[in-house]
């Protein structure tokens, strides 16, 4: 039986995988999580403009989700 190492098989040395790296400095990391915020808010305010813009989607899947919540419903 042979050893398998973290190095793979054949010796050849495997890349690091993605992901957050180690050396990301505090300043980054703000900038990040400002940036990350500033998106979701956007996000959000999209959402609700597009809600506002076009009410018969909105109504619509109101009425889809009632007449899901509707058939699941146990009597």
């Amino acid at each position: 039986m042979t050893d398998v190492t973290a190095t793979g098989s054949g010796g050849a040395d495997v890349p690091p995988r993605p992901g957050p790296q180690v050396d990301i400095s505090p300043e980054q990391v703000r900038e990040h999580l400002r940036r990350r915020a500033i998106f979701l808010r956007e996000l959000a305010e999209a959402r609700e403009l597009r809600a506002r813009v076009t009410p018969h989607r909105s109504r619509r899947a109101r009425i889809h989700a009632a007449l899901r919540r509707r058939t699941f419903r146990i009597n």
